[in-house]
């Protein structure tokens, strides 16, 4: 059982928020001002508090730096009915754990007190790499990596052109550096183009290099990649977007180790490695006829094919550990267990790319050492309305389902501007039709079984039968 200390001069809301930390099965402790709000704080320990920015005597935002000053990890949630950017971003930088907007969302505000009072730290992944020198790393054991670790292993100790195959975002590149660093050219340059990002005759020109005059714009002789890769690895990312016509005189570099330059006619050869990479299906490529068997053989003497990072969840953990540490190394940041289990769920379609955003994006919002389910982005989340953990049968279930319908039947009517005496005529009017069928359509049984004045109740109808 938990203490929630809830900082609201406005008492109905005051209750309400009692109310519903108290139907969690935690003990709720209020106070109407800031002054008594941080002496409830220093004498009550809470667990949490949800804190009002507009306090009578004093800022909400002040009473937060206070208590962060002393209390730097306990969770705060900051609410306010006035959702400015101001707010919002002086919220954050004075150290609130989340932030809600007035009206609150049932659901969501139930969904943020249980983040903020159960999540625990998840396992920690075990002993990472070392992260200082910045040296390419993989990181990972799943059962589905370890046929790329042994094709990886292979291309370390092989000069032999590899072939890195595996959907966007899943670290083709990072492979490439691997291979590369662990090689016997690992002295020598590693070099690197993106064949989908230039024209044809662009690209043949980063390619090979072209002499003075070869095109317009061509002001000096210019080396192309495959020379400034010499002694070390060219790779050649996203090779499938090569066109046709460039793809005979890359068969050409790849077998012979010997290219032209673009307005040249000297033969020039080099001492390099190959790597590529791509994201299609090359088989399917070479079918269509978009790319030549011939030069698929010959990238693919070794072939790396990585898995895409949904059949790796048991990676996540450790993933996400080492992306954190390079990311904030100051701030030794962890992943609350839902926050994890929020993780794995996820089907990553951006694979490692998407998770280094999302963790990126959660590190941004959090403003203390635990990464909770609330910081990640709302994709991840999800509908916190249709959240598990929420009750899904039973009277709390019946009581979530009629505080939507009510929700969005308000929603309904504040678009027209109705004031109180309407909106409760309209909402009786409702209940009374509801219950009338339930005693017979009988007034006076109604009445009684309710404990209802008669008379008010007949005007109440009459009223009714007259709209």
């Amino acid at each position: 059982m938990s203490r929630v200390l809830i900082i609201e001069d406005e008492a109905a809301l005051a209750t309400a928020l009692g109310m519903l930390v108290e139907r969690m099965g935690h003990v709720a402790i209020k106070a109407p001002s800031a002054a008594l709000g941080l002496a409830a704080f220093a004498d009550e320990a809470p667990d949490l508090i949800l804190l009002d920015i507009g306090l009578p005597d004093e800022s909400g935002i002040e009473v937060l730096a206070r208590i962060r000053s002393e209390s730097p990890e306990l969770p705060v949630l900051v609410i306010t009915a006035h959702g400015s950017l101001q707010n919002a971003v002086e919220a954050k930088k004075r150290g609130a754990t989340d932030y809600l907007v007035k009206p609150l969302d049932l659901a969501e505000l139930e969904s943020s007190i249980r983040a903020l009072l159960e999540s625990e730290v998840a396992d920690a992944p075990g002993e990472l790499p070392e992260v200082p020198d910045h040296a390419p790393v993989l990181i990972g054991s799943a059962p589905a990596m370890q046929p790329a670790f042994a094709a990886i292993a292979h291309a370390c100790v092989s000069d032999a052109p590899v072939l890195i195959t595996g959907p966007t975002g899943i670290g083709k590149s990072l492979t490439a550096q691997v291979i590369h660093r662990h090689s016997a050219r690992h002295t020598g340059p590693f070099v690197t183009l993106s064949c989908a990002s230039l024209p044809e005759a662009l690209l043949e020109a980063e390619l090979f290099g072209h002499e003075r005059g070869a095109f317009t714009g061509a002001q000096a002789t210019r080396t192309g990649h495959f020379e400034r890769a010499a002694g070390g690895t060219l790779f050649l990312d996203e090779i499938a977007e090569i066109p046709p016509a460039l793809q005979v005189k890359l068969l050409r570099a790849v077998e012979d180790k010997t290219f032209v330059r673009v307005g040249g006619r000297e033969d020039r050869r080099v001492d390099l490695r190959i790597i590529a990479a791509s994201n299609q299906d090359l088989d399917k490529a070479v079918r269509e006829k978009r790319f030549r068997e011939d030069l698929l053989f010959r990238l693919r003497v070794l072939e790396v094919p990585l898995p895409p990072l949904a059949e790796r969840a048991s990676d996540l953990p450790a993933l996400s550990a080492y992306i954190l540490a390079n990311l904030h190394p100051e701030r030794r940041l962890s992943i609350s267990a839902e926050a994890m289990a929020a993780l794995t769920r996820y089907p990553w379609p951006g694979n490692v790319r998407e998770l280094r955003n999302v963790l990126e994006h959660a590190a941004a919002v959090c403003t203390g050492s635990v990464m909770l389910e609330i910081h990640l982005p709302e994709a991840l989340r999800g509908d916190l309305s249709n959240r598990n953990e929420l009750p899904t049968t039973g009277a709390a279930a019946k009581e979530v389902a009629l505080d939507h319908a009510l929700r969005a039947w308000l929603d309904q009517k504040l678009g027209d501007a109705p004031d109180y005496n309407t909106l409760q005529g309209e909402l009786e009017g409702k209940l009374l039709r509801a219950l009338l069928p339930r005693f017979e359509d009988k007034p006076t049984l109604l009445a009684r079984e309710l404990h209802m004045n008669r008379a008010t109740l007949r005007r109440k109808l009459k009223d009714l039968d007259g709209d």
